[in-house]
């Protein structure tokens, strides 16, 4: 009896023989004093979470120190009106709703549950710190609950990475492109590539552990096919810029010449003075951005100095960003003043942008309150009443939903893909140049073990560490 009572004990503290700690957190924005939230949800996770459950609505529970199955525990997955108490005073915190879920068919692949409480600043701070009052439980580091599913095998690295883009998404398409990759999508293409390349490496590996072996002709054809095909494939997937500028903003360059108007559409499509607008030509020296959400895609909406010919040293610097920036840009504005020779700058400008795509790139004449202007495929635009904005906006949607079209394969979204990709792209130019079968082995494998960091196959801990510090708590 002494016995049982020590490892009920320890099993209380936390010191009993637990696989690993039971965590917890708020799941939901933490409540302010100025806006309280309706709900707050705080999340258990970890072999002792029921245990959690029950010593937070019943205090006797919490007296005995025991961790079976107690009368106090609700059925699983069942939603249960529990009034939530300090373990140790007995006080009551607040009555909600509570749940939980047996291991292993659980998000994180613990035993995991849930506190629905109201949202109240002092209901949620006096939940959880009823928590810290067990000792088996700690706060959860940012990304566990996330980590701790990767690890139990409940998703792969990708999806986990997709998790943090979808908490982050503020437009439609970041929030479709993360959802798409939260069900696996890139995981899959990953994974398929490493399955051809592990095909092609055990053709290798049995050219060199049997060389007298009467091997299928053909094999060293078959192998080269293979590992080129893979390589071609990496290098269009690294080609793709959708997935970045989905994630980082389409970038748009407004250009044109002095005084068109460039500041004032930038300041009408931002819904705001975001650039200083004035009749002097040649106000804006510097690049302003701003970021918007066009029709669910994410853009950065660049303002850019007049193109034109200077003796101030300032300006001219001006112009040269500005040209660096129409050409870096994925989509340009050419801003034309229809009260002045605008098909002549129209010309000129197009011809002396290096990247202007008349496919992509728009053509704006502005002010054509103040005189009319007439062109096929212009938009006729006054930034001062709004004249001619709807279909701007439309030829811009357009023009981003052309660019973003989807492919065959998802997008690559991560710098740490690409750097893994790369890695994996070189080996493989390696392997088709190496002069001896072991030679093209070994970088077969090591474009093997680039594209396993990707998903997670091949453990980094210390890449797991930077993946998921970035993850906000309770995720």
């Amino acid at each position: 009896d002494r016995a049982r009572r020590h490892a009920d004990a320890a099993a209380l503290n936390g010191s009993g023989p637990m696989q690993r700690e039971t965590i917890y957190a708020l799941g939901t924005p933490a409540p302010s004093r100025s806006v309280p939230g309706a709900v707050s949800v705080i999340r258990i996770s970890g072999p002792r979470a029921a245990d959690a459950l029950v010593f937070l609505t019943e205090r006797k529970a919490f007296e005995r120190g025991r961790s079976a199955r107690d009368p106090a525990l609700p059925a699983p997955r069942r939603m249960t009106v529990r009034t939530v108490i300090d373990p140790v005073s007995g006080d009551a915190i607040d009555q909600g709703l509570v749940v939980w879920f047996e291991a292993p068919n659980t998000e994180t692949g613990e035993t995991m549950a849930e506190l629905h409480l109201h949202g109240g600043r002092a209901v949620a701070n006096g939940a959880l710190a009823a928590l810290a009052k067990l000792e088996f439980c700690r706060i959860a580091e940012p990304g566990e609950f996330t980590r701790r599913a990767f690890e139990n095998n409940k998703l792969g690295l990708t999806e986990a990475e997709a998790i943090a883009d979808l908490v982050a998404a503020e437009t439609d398409q970041q929030r479709r492109l993360a959802l798409q990759q939260m069900k696996g999508a890139l995981h899959r293409l990953y994974e398929d590539w490493r399955t051809m390349g592990l095909r092609a490496l055990a053709h290798l590996e049995a050219a060199i552990d049997f060389p007298d072996e009467d091997l299928p002709a053909g094999v060293d054809a078959e192998v080269t096919r293979e590992i080129t095909q893979l390589r071609d494939e990496i290098a269009a997937h690294l080609g793709d810029r959708r997935g970045e500028r989905l994630r980082d903003g389409l970038h748009i360059a407004i250009i044109g010449p002095p005084n068109a108007g460039k500041s004032s559409l930038l300041n009408l499509l931002a819904q705001r003075d975001a650039a200083i607008v004035s009749d002097i030509a040649g106000t804006t020296r510097d690049v302003i951005e701003v970021h918007l959400d066009l029709g669910g895609w994410p853009v950065v909406l660049a303002d850019t100095a007049g193109l034109r010919a200077s003796s101030d040293a300032i300006e001219q610097e001006g112009v040269r960003r500005a040209r660096a920036r129409a050409d870096e840009a994925d989509l340009r504005l050419l801003v034309l003043d229809a009260t002045s020779d605008w098909q002549a700058d129209r010309a000129m400008l197009t011809r002396q942008t290096a990247r202007w795509d008349a496919e992509y790139d728009i053509v704006v004449v502005n002010k054509t309150d103040l005189r009319a202007a007439e062109a096929e495929g212009i938009v006729r635009l006054s930034a001062t009443s709004g004249a001619g904005l709807p279909e701007l906006l439309a030829r811009l949607e357009g023009s981003a939903a052309a660019l973003m079209a989807e492919g065959g394969a998802p997008p690559l979204t991560r710098a740490r893909h690409r750097e893994a990709l790369l890695d994996a792209h070189a080996a493989l130019g390696r392997a088709l140049a190496a002069p001896e079968v072991a030679l093209a082995a070994e970088d077969l494998r090591l474009a093997m073990r680039a594209l396993g960091r990707i998903t997670g196959t091949v453990r980094i801990d210390e890449l797991l560490d930077v993946i998921f510090r970035d993850f906000c708590i309770g995720k």
